[in-house]
């Protein structure tokens, strides 16, 4: 059994809800990101979604954009965030990582090189927000291959027939979009259109569903997790981190930011 099923195993096993930090890698500092991770994980987060900087980040807000040029900036290219993972691994076994981002830094390394490696620094899952479940067969195969969960997305506009396709072919969890637009839009957060989404797909998966884009604060997490086996936390998190270069400042923040979700959605 895989980090990310054992996971979700445990956390339905207590009746408990996933809370999924984002964080880009690289920001607020290179030096940062690891005990940040760290600090995380400390604070009852239960699966890290770490960002892997893009310097074309379309599906992303400005709060995420300008943290990905800040860490693209420092040096924070593909091969950094593999060992940003691997350091964490030294002191952390148990909780899942899955990196978050684009196509194009892994199809640069080819599918089987980048599964080879990110398996070896410790990585759990990758999801990669522009490719489409069409093409994904050949990554699929490749990520599977090392033990790598390749996590699909769905959202609001996705038709009946994706959605099947999407469903079929779901590994580790399905990431549900909660609206059509770009990370951080907490004001077109519809908690009650999201939740008869949420329980139409959640019915037929067979993957846990997560929710995210929007969700800023305790109240909006416990909202969106009534009808979601967890909820992603993304931007307000980007937010509150920066700035805050040295990493006991940064994790101390990150600490700050995740008590009260923590609290919220237990």
């Amino acid at each position: 059994m895989s980090r990310i099923q054992q996971r979700f195993v445990e956390l339905a096993t207590r009746g408990r809800k996933a809370l999924i930090p984002f964080l880009t890698a690289g920001d607020p500092s290179l030096e940062a990101t690891v005990p940040v991770m760290h600090a995380l994980v400390e604070s009852g987060v239960d699966l890290i979604e770490l960002g892997v900087p893009f310097s074309d980040p379309m599906a992303d807000g400005p709060t995420i954009q300008r943290s990905s040029e800040r860490a693209l900036a420092r040096g924070a290219g593909l091969s950094w965030v593999l060992d940003a993972v691997r350091a964490f691994r030294t002191r952390d076994d148990a909780t899942p990582v899955v990196l978050m981002g684009y196509l194009n830094p892994v199809e640069i390394r080819g599918a089987e090189r980048f599964a080879r490696e990110a398996a070896a620094a410790g990585v759990d899952g990758v999801l990669l927000v522009d490719l489409p479940p069409e093409e994904a067969p050949e990554f699929r195969d490749a990520f599977a291959a090392h033990g790598i969960d390749l996590v699909l997305l769905a959202s609001p506009t996705t038709t009946d027939a994706r959605l099947s396709l999407l469903l079929a072919n779901a590994r580790g969890y399905l990431y549900y979009v909660s609206f059509a637009g770009v990370t951080g839009a907490s004001d077109r957060l519809d908690t009650t259109a999201a939740g008869e989404h949420l329980r139409r797909i959640r019915a037929g998966s067979p993957v846990p569903v997560v929710a995210g884009f929007g969700i800023r604060d305790a109240a909006g997490a416990a909202a969106m997790a009534r009808d979601a086996d967890g909820v992603v936390v993304g931007s307000a998190l980007v937010s509150a981190l920066a700035e805050a270069g040295d990493p006991d400042t940064a994790a101390r923040r990150a600490t700050d930011f995740l008590a009260p979700l923590r609290a919220a959605l237990d």
